[in-house]
């Protein structure tokens, strides 16, 4: 199946500033996407879509290819990064004639992911079961057991309120986060927003997404661990 992977990245950033290419680990952030991107055997075709010069010619050193520069109606802090997917998607189908079979979104900020993590979401959509995967790994707070929304008078209760409360976390029904580690799915869904995802479960160590300064400190600090 003909795979196509494109990571986006604008050069705005509020959390982390200049996120996309800051040095992880003695390499922009982009350039871990890129890489890797290019050692799954799986994906024909690495892109970046970027509104940023200096971002788009990082890629490319990395090995990426740079279509365009992306717009910056398509990179404002608002802007939702699907119409940005389906930018890309029509652009393709553009300069092909056809849609690719598979379309990847690896975003930059899961630079602890792996190879086989991208291979994993692959494989399982690659199953026809579902039209988008995504990678999911377990949450460290459930909705329905020890999270809160606060009301008036600083008054708290559960999220999610049940006739019966869970006094135990392992009673309570099992919840994930999504992941930033890889998106999949058909192209053709992209364009029209219908669509049945499944996910695929990545372990914690290898699912943090950098949106912070602390995010940054802590994956440097687990990549770090694993090395030594």
């Amino acid at each position: 199946m003909s795979t196509v992977a494109c990571i986006f990245a604008r050069a705005g950033s509020k959390g982390v500033p200049n996120k996309n290419i800051q040095t992880f680990n003695g390499k922009p952030l982009i350039t871990w996407a890129v890489e890797l991107a290019l050692q799954v055997k799986q994906i024909n075709e690495v892109f970046v879509s970027t509104d940023s010069e200096e971002i788009a010619e990082i890629a490319r050193i990395a090995g990426a290819t740079i279509p365009f520069i992306r717009s910056s109606e398509l990179a404002t802090d608002t802007s939702p990064e699907w119409h940005s997917w389906v930018h890309f998607i029509k652009f393709l189908a553009d300069k092909d004639g056809k849609l690719p079979e598979v379309f990847l979104s690896l975003p930059t900020t899961s630079p602890l992911r792996s190879t086989i993590d991208v291979e994993n979401c692959l494989n399982e959509f690659k199953k026809g079961r579902a039209d988008f995967v995504v990678g999911i790994t377990p949450s460290e707070r459930n909705p329905y057991f020890n999270m809160v929304r606060k009301g008036e008078d600083n008054q708290v209760d559960l999220v999610i309120q049940q006739g019966d409360q869970y006094s135990r976390r392992q009673d309570s029904p099992e919840i994930f986060d999504l992941t930033t580690v890889c998106y999949v799915g058909k192209p053709s869904t992209i364009l029209t927003k219908n669509s049945i995802f499944e996910g695929i479960e990545i372990p914690r160590e290898r699912a943090i997404d950098i949106d912070t300064e602390l995010d940054f400190q802590i994956a440097e600090f687990l990549f770090k661990s694993k090395v030594n």
